[in-house]
């Protein structure tokens, strides 16, 4: 069983930057996707950031160029690193696992079987 739990979420003014991060647990798979979700009120959860198992990553175009996906296998560990922080950033963050694939386009959750309890990132203007 795969446990994934978020970090790093807060409060910033507009143009500033955080990091989240997604600690996992377990076993996740021979080839496997990882990726940040999120979710702002009344909005539906949208894709922002996966990374294959190789290192293959991909965003969302609302955050291309602003931040980055990236993972510490080692430390079995999940990072998100924004910058230039919008208004419109402002959601609940998602870590997610699906432990089976290795194609990992960002708009698709699906397959993602594991999820984290998420962790809020509030951007103030």
């Amino acid at each position: 069983q795969v446990q994934l739990a978020e970090s790093g979420g807060g409060s910033v003014q507009a143009g500033g930057s955080l990091r989240l991060s997604c600690a996992a647990s377990g076993y996740l798979g021979n080839t496997y996707c990882m990726g940040w979700f999120r979710q702002a009120p009344g909005k539906e959860r949208e894709g922002v950031a996966t990374i294959s198992w190789v290192g293959i990553t991909s965003y969302a175009d609302s955050v291309k160029g602003r931040s980055t996906i990236s993972k510490d296998s080692a430390k079995n560990t999940l990072y998100l690193q924004m910058n230039s922080l919008k208004t419109e950033d402002s959601a609940v963050y998602y870590c997610a696992l699906d432990p089976w694939s290795s194609v990992c386009p960002v708009h698709s959750m699906s397959a993602y079987q594991y999820w984290g309890q998420g962790t809020q990132v509030a951007v103030s203007s």
